[in-house]
């Protein structure tokens, strides 16, 4: 590719070097002019959700009416990035691009708009010719380009919920080792106090461990779910980690509580519960959902108490304390110690948030501390 001369404005935002400029759609369908760093939650790299075919054929679809009225509206700029340095004429306000040199430009924000056009140049080559306006930043490391992704999509307009946990996670991983940009106060708190990462570490290994009642049921973010498996995303597990269970009123969120005891107190909980209350054949049970999942962690504060003061965490020991509490419900609440209260489409399926609240505080009310032994055994 020959290079681009583009006419520029440099614009300082702190530390921060953008170059506001405009770019013609052949540019951008140049052979890596640009890349998408899609999220991989498995992997722990990217930051961008996965692009919404259908949203972006709907912005093609418009381009190619809109164009022939000479009517195409595309006003919003493209956010683009690259670690490296673009030359600029400071007299003439011009910018040269290279892609050879500097590219791929990674896609801040954008994806969709950009998909849009090259779908309809694709079909309509005189759509090469539309300007879109962009800015494009240089001399900005990976991990910056991430930050600044979050910074835009939760200060603006709203980006997926799990892809927030996983980048704010990234970040509190990272934060004592790598330099990160300044952040939002409140993306910063979040990063600090670090429990996105904490939850996300439970939730990935309760969603990877064979042995645990959760294996394979949890949607991480960017995971399509074609099988169907999955009875729960990543965003309400981790939502409900952080609002029961990483608290200062919950016995096992202390700072001697490491990552590791924290996921195996979890992982034998679930067992104990899914071996009570979910029968064998049973692949829709609602304590695999939202309501299950909330009963149980809003009542973990006092059992987790009585574990703790038998320092005892074996499945068969809260199945033991479990079965206890069970025997002591009132009888309107007594239902929910049976697997067929959290089957699909009966009592469970219909509770709301304020009903789950009165079945967990009577669990809760219900709890018996009795003997124990030490261990934390899987």
């Amino acid at each position: 590719m020959a290079e681009l001369e583009r006419p520029a404005a440099r614009i300082r935002q702190g530390n921060l070097v953008l170059y506001a400029t405009s770019l013609k759609v052949r540019d951008l369908r140049q052979p890596n002019f640009y890349k998408i760093d899609t999220l991989d939650s498995d992997e722990g790299t990217g930051y961008q959700r996965i692009l919404n075919e259908a949203r972006a054929k709907r912005l093609a679809d418009y381009l190619l009416d809109g164009h022939k009225a000479l009517e195409a509206f595309l006003p919003t700029s493209i956010f683009l990035a690259t670690d490296k340095l673009l030359p600029f004429e400071a007299e003439s306000n011009s910018v040269r691009i290279d892609s050879e040199k500097v590219g791929p430009f990674n896609v801040v924000d954008g994806q969709h708009r950009i998909r849009g056009l090259v779908l309809a140049a694709e079909k309509d080559p005189s759509l090469d010719e539309f300007e879109i306006p962009v800015n494009i930043a240089v001399n900005l490391d990976p991990i910056s380009q991430m930050a600044h992704f979050l910074i835009v999509n939760t200060t603006q307009r709203s980006v997926d919920r799990a892809i927030e946990q996983q980048i704010v996670a990234r970040l509190t991983d990272l934060i004592e080792f790598q330099k990160t940009p300044v952040l939002p106060k409140w993306i910063q708190r979040q990063v600090d106090k670090g429990e996105d990462a904490r939850a996300l570490q439970i939730v990935q290994f309760l969603n990877a461990e064979k042995e645990s009642p959760w294996f394979g049921k949890i949607r991480m973010a960017n995971d399509d779910d074609t099988a169907g498996d999955a009875t729960i995303n990543q965003k309400s597990f981790v939502t409900s980690l952080k609002k029961y269970v990483l608290t200062p009123s919950n016995p096992v969120s202390g700072e001697q509580w490491t990552a590791d005891r924290q996921k195996k107190v979890l992982a034998n909980y679930w067992r104990a519960i899914s071996g009570l209350l979910v029968e064998s054949d049973d692949e829709t049970s609602v304590i695999f959902k939202t309501n299950g999942l909330h009963m149980f962690h809003s009542a973990s504060p006092a059992i987790f108490l009585h574990l703790a003061n038998l320092k005892d965490f074996k499945t068969e020991t809260v199945s033991k304390l479990l079965k206890q509490a069970f025997e002591n419900l009132p009888v309107e609440y007594i239902g929910v110690s049976t697997p067929a209260f959290w089957k699909r489409g009966s009592t469970a399926s219909g509770l709301n948030q304020a009903a789950i609240r009165k079945y967990a505080t009577a669990l809760s009310t219900a709890m018996h501390s009795q003997p124990g032994s030490d261990g934390f055994s899987m």
